[in-house]
């Protein structure tokens, strides 16, 4: 079977639920089940802007990561242009959104006009 193996009963003491919900790290949203991750290093000379908000994030919270993952709602394709962006802020429950050198906050945006409900213009999945 290549890698893979049959989990005998003693991996996990019998309770399988219990092991496959144990902590796995410090960022379990990033740890996969056999403790790997897909980790991108950011350069000050390469991507400065970003580096920087990394940095200032760290500097906050003590955590010197950001979690980047495909900005879109279940169904909905994912977002390829500003107004894209915009859209899928405006129809979550998103309280921010940073495009560019831009921040924008939800409440300090006007309501979107003749806007139809995501969940009816795309098939879940």
């Amino acid at each position: 079977m290549g890698g893979l193996r049959r989990q005998q009963e003693g991996d996990h003491g019998g309770d399988l639920i219990g092991w496959v919900n144990q902590p796995r790290s410090d960022v379990p949203a990033i740890t996969h089940v056999d403790y790997s991750a897909r980790i991108q290093s950011v350069s000050p000379q390469t991507n400065p802007r970003y580096h920087a908000l990394i940095t200032a994030f760290r500097d906050l919270t003590g955590c010197g990561l950001i979690v980047n993952t495909s900005f879109n709602v279940r169904g909905e394709p994912l977002v390829c242009t500003p107004e894209d962006s915009y859209r899928c802020f405006m129809r979550t429950e998103m309280d921010y959104l940073a495009v560019g050198p831009f921040l924008l906050e939800k409440s300090a945006q006007p309501k979107l006009l003749a806007d139809r409900d995501w969940r009816q213009e795309f098939a879940l999945d």
